[in-house]
């Protein structure tokens, strides 16, 4: 608990910290900011960027022996690590739970920002709905894992970049993003921070 609360206390200094120096900062300069960010940090993880036809025409998957990361139309990046289960049936439905295991790093700090990797008794996990015209996720508060443990109860939306590989992937399978500020969550929103995302599991909780 103490090194939750230690977690919490320098995630929430580090928050103080950029919102000073944006602050300062144009949404233009932000946006520069962002753009040069993912820039680099493709450059220096040698990802290869493919584009959706070459993904589609590779039956939705990435080669990740060559660091294949697919660029999808809302602005994510996406490497699919493994599918998941072998069952076509095991796909995400409206109303699912989902448990996930995931580390979140800062772009533009380079630092790990919220991760429950590193804590085997804590689950993340939120309910998927869909309509006819859109999807969303919404963590649950009771239990709060570590994404509302570190940006609050007013921050229950799941990052739109996470739903994007939904559609993609099966029960337990592992996923990589990169998410620019706009799919992101309401901080990365406002300061325009993107964010890498290794999300080890989505599992499906009916």
């Amino acid at each position: 608990m103490k090194k939750l609360l230690l977690s919490f206390v320098s995630i929430l200094i580090a928050c103080l910290a950029f919102q000073a120096c944006d602050d300062t900062m144009t949404y233009a300069e932000r946006l520069e900011r962002e753009d040069d960010a993912i820039a680099d940090f493709i450059n220096k993880h040698n990802i290869k960027v493919i584009s959706q036809s070459e993904f589609y025409a590779n039956d939705s998957v990435t080669n990740v022996e060559e660091n294949e990361f697919v660029q999808l139309a809302s602005g994510v990046y996406m490497q699919i690590v493994d599918k998941g289960s072998d069952n076509p049936a095991d796909t995400v439905k409206n109303n699912d739970i989902i448990l996930v295991r995931f580390m979140e790093y800062s772009l533009i700090d380079e630092d790990t920002t919220c991760s429950n990797l590193s804590y085997p008794q804590i689950v993340d996990e939120f309910r998927y709905t869909e309509t006819e015209s859109s999807i969303a996720g919404i963590f649950t508060t009771n239990p709060a894992g570590m994404f509302i443990a570190t940006y609050g109860n007013s921050n229950t939306a799941v990052p739109a970049g996470w739903l994007v590989p939904l559609e993609y992937i099966r029960d337990r399978a592992h996923v990589r993003l990169i998410v620019p500020a706009e799919m992101g969550h309401m901080p990365a929103q406002q300061y325009v921070y993107p964010y890498y995302y290794d999300i080890t599991k989505y599992q499906i909780w009916k």
